[in-house]
């Protein structure tokens, strides 16, 4: 298979042209031309009529009519979202015009501002885009308004996106305008300080009457306006009924909007074509593969190259068409030269940049919901140039999951003084690196320069002894790969043998998804001896994967061992090992029990497989005495409380002593503590508080998100699973706050309190993230799917999906919680006091 770095737009370092960006401005000057990627959250297909379809009578919840007014409410809800920010938009426009009459009556006189020809420069086509958008505005708010089922508006998108020559005009004229209004600032103090604080008048209901917004943020809105609006006819074509008058019209501007979206992003630059050199053979080749370099501040995906004397790091030349490929080499250390800086000797250098948890799940869910939709079109016998484009925009969101993910630094050094360091998003690989490059040095090197055209042949051969070809995502898979497995996987790690000394051990597990290994548990450390006894149980889901690596650590307490590039002490592997999950022999209802062998280390363990729909299974409890699997309403209404005693004890004990505990909620408690916890808080045994105090934090916060996950329905109700998944789909702000807010409200009370009871404290975990490495986003990839995930019933139709889509429905339900999460703080009495901007009581 020949390797490509696929997107034209995308050199081999992954970077994109920089973009200026002005000051305020939400959005790149470079403008989105796929707004149709906007998540479709429903795993249910546009005209099954299993969408939501919310009816004045019992409110968002309900997905089972399938009447024609479907997803009206909806409709409703999106567009009095995009008419308050449209509005916005209008006193954006307003404050940019209001300077420019004065402007023009000094450029006549013996002392003016500016000349007519840059005031003319700097605001062109802003009088008409102005008048565009009121008359626009003046015509659909009374609809909003008076709203019915039978209120049509797809003609004022129509006309709407029909007057979008006026905005080619001005992002044409943009760059030049932005370029005027610097001149004139630099030359002239009056426009700078006109400039500088322009007042904008705020949204009528709004108790800010004016903010203050620069010039050069407010000619920057008609270009982030246009992506909007595209959005926001996505949104409303979605929940537009297909035999609606409206729809035809709002396909119309849809194609209209994305036509000139394409047409105003073409000018993409040539790149640098490389030339051929001659091939040569010298060194044998030991190990390749692709890591990320942090080179000059930024992340460089490169291949690097370990040869029986030196370790070479090169990237692929962009070439032309037709020719051959070439590796233009970066740097090369002689491993004669190469040291690892122990964590004394090693400089202090500034922190790696690590990028937030919630990008890079933004991007999985991106990724997964483009596996969606390749499948679908593929279904469909869609056309193959879309599953191509669709093909070319997956390859990009994971090239760039590849290059921001990893995290674990790996520094190389030169005896003779430069410094490399690399990110590796696993420890496996680090140490397969140090260890492979450690039993050369054993050989007698010699220490050498290359000359410019021994250089050019070793970096010639490259090309030719590569054992790995493709960048290691999922789109560079051929479709008869296995796709991994989708579920979970429970693995027990019961005893390791074969230490020849006493030591402080643990293990840590990791498995691949989406084309990168993590760590996903770890034991508790053994101390002191030489045949731990863990017999500790982990959960791990699995997203599409094909190993299972088991590490054997010794743990060390010296603070002098810090490693300088991410301030974590160094503990020392004794061994590693790696299985492959064969779906047949793991997919079976027993344990099934194993060892890995590891440099004369024995470890045992045992796992067994869930698929995705047995863990859907929500299963209510047969007694109802208890509180696990008993209705959250039943419970509150015995113990007279308003949060159950189970979810204050849990929470309490969390925060009094395990809120700087590394990994809380994502660590796996031991399974047979949850399971005495569990039994406990059911019989409501006089002695929990002692046992409580006791118990290892992981294993209470263990039982926490146990009873979560056994409710009999979820925290969140079945019934409005659908109306959060349209919710959270949304991708107009005001729309989505206007709608998840109105859900809120539509919770039973037991529900909601109990909810927002957990939403704080878990804010109050994550503000200890420096400490417990637990960001916002960390916690809401493990509550989203417990507190969300549909009962029994309700789960039938996601089963027949692909795995893939059901993952993107746990990304979709992780996205719901972080909304929350994110949101200022909600009280009860508010949320139930307030209604939102046009929103109806339903």
């Amino acid at each position: 298979a020949d390797f490509n770095y696929g997107a034209d737009e995308y050199d081999a370092e992954g970077n994109e042209e920089p973009k200026a960006l002005p000051e305020g401005s939400e959005t790149m000057p470079y403008i989105d031309e796929s707004p149709t990627m906007s998540p479709q959250l429903s795993a249910r297909g546009q005209d099954s009529g299993d969408g939501v379809s919310p009816t004045p009578a019992d409110g968002l919840g309900t997905g089972g009519e399938r009447d024609a007014g479907k997803g009206l409410e909806m409709r409703k809800l999106v567009l009095s979202g995009f008419l308050a920010s449209e509005e916005i938009y209008i006193n954006q426009l307003e404050a940019l015009l209001l300077p420019m009459k004065p402007l023009k009556a000094t450029a006549t006189t013996s002392q003016p501002v500016l000349t007519l020809q840059q005031i003319e420069t700097i605001f062109y086509k802003i009088q008409d885009i102005y008048e565009i958008h009121k008359e626009f505005y003046d015509s659909l708010c009374p609809k909003v308004q008076q709203w019915d089922s039978n209120v049509t508006m797809g003609h004022l998108f129509q006309k709407l996106a029909s007057q979008l020559g006026v905005y080619k005009a001005f992002v044409d004229n943009y760059k030049i305008a932005l370029e005027t209004a610097e001149k004139c600032s630099q030359s002239n103090y009056q426009f700078q300080k006109i400039s500088e604080e322009l007042k904008v008048k705020g949204p009528k209901d709004s108790k800010e009457s004016h903010t203050s917004v620069t010039m050069e943020a407010l000619l920057y809105k008609p270009i982030d306006r246009v992506t909007r609006s595209t959005l926001v006819l996505h949104d409303l074509l979605k929940h537009t009924p297909a035999d609606h008058p409206d729809y035809p019209l709002l396909q119309d501007a849809l194609r209209i909007s994305q036509n000139f979206l394409s047409s105003i992003n073409e000018d993409i630059d040539p790149r640098r074509t490389a030339v051929t050199t001659p091939k040569g053979e010298t060194r044998q080749l030991v190990k390749d593969g692709f890591l990320v370099e942090l080179s000059e501040g930024s992340r460089k995906l490169r291949h690097v190259f370990l040869f029986t004397d030196v370790l070479l790091c090169a990237k692929l030349k962009k070439t032309a068409v037709g020719k051959h490929q070439q590796y233009d080499c970066k740097w090369y250390v002689p491993l004669a030269d190469l040291v690892f800086p122990s964590p004394e000797e090693s400089e202090h250098c500034p922190q790696v940049h690590v990028i937030p948890d919630h990008e890079l799940e933004d991007m999985k869910m991106k990724i997964s919901a483009i596996k969606s939709e390749v499948q679908k079109e593929k279904a469909n016998k869609g056309q193959s140039r879309a599953i191509e484009r669709l093909k070319k925009k997956m390859f990009e969101n994971e090239f760039w999951l590849l290059l921001n993910s990893p995290a674990i630094p790996f520094r190389i050094h030169n005896r003779n003084g430069k410094s490399y360091l690399f990110l590796l998003s696993s420890d496996y690989e680090r140490s397969e690196w140090r260890e492979a490059i450690q039993r050369l040095q054993k050989k007698d090197l010699q220490a050498f320069v290359l000359s410019s055209v021994e250089l050019q042949v070793l970096t010639g051969s490259c090309f030719k002894l590569r054992t790995v070809h493709n960048i290691p995502v999922t789109s560079n898979k051929d479709d008869d790969e296995s796709p991994g497995l989708y579920g979970f996987l429970h693995v027990i790690v019961h005893s390791a043998k074969g230490f020849k000394q006493s030591a402080n051990l643990y293990c840590t597990l990791e498995v691949d998804s989406f084309g990168y290994f993590v760590s996903k548990a770890k034991t508790r450390v053994f101390r002191d001896t030489t045949e731990p006894q863990w017999n500790e149980e982990f959960e791990i889901e699995l997203e599409g994967s094909q190993s299972l690596r088991i590490l054997c650590y010794e743990k060390c307490y010296d603070k002098t061992k810090l490693n300088k590039d991410n301030n974590e002490i160094v503990d020392k592997i004794m061994g590693k090992g790696q299985i492959q999950l064969d779906p047949q022999a793991v997919q079976t209802k027993n344990w099934h029990m194993d060892v890995i062998e590891m440099n004369g280390i024995k470890v045992e363990f045992s796992m067994k497989f869930t698929s995705r729909d047995m863990s859907l299974k929500r299963t209510p409890s047969k007694k109802q005495t208890g509180v696990f699997g008993v209705k959250i309403s039943v419970v509150t209404k015995r113990e007279r409380s308003k949060v159950p005693y189970i979810v204050r004890q849990c929470v309490e004990e969390v925060e009094k002593r395990g809120i700087e505990e590394v990994g809380i909620y994502r660590i796996s408690g031991v399974a047979t503590d949850i399971q005495a916890l569990k039994a406990v808080f059911d019989a409501n045994n006089k002695d929990i508080l002692v046992m409580l105090s006791d118990m290892d934090i992981n294993a209470i916060a263990g039982t926490l998100k146990l009873y979560f996950r056994e409710l009999p329905e979820p925290l969140l109700t079945d019934r409005l699973y659908p109306a959060f998944m349209e919710g959270i789909a949304l991708s107009d702000p005001a729309a989505k706050e206007n709608c998840m807010m109105h859900l809120l409200r539509s919770l039973p009370d037991p529900n909601l309190i109990t909810f927002l009871f957990l939403l704080e404290h878990l804010k109050r975990v994550a503000e200890k993230e420096p400490i417990n490495k637990m960001s916002l986003h960390n916690l809401a990839t493990v509550f989203g799917p417990t507190l969300l995930r549909p009962s029994e019933g309700e789960s039938k139709a996601h089963l027949t999906l692909a795995s893939d889509i059901w993952s993107h429905d746990v990304m979709a339900q992780v996205q719901v919680l972080l909304y929350y999460l994110q949101h200022p703080p909600i009280s009860f009495s508010e949320l139930k006091r307030n209604t939102l901007y046009f929103s109806t009581d339903v």
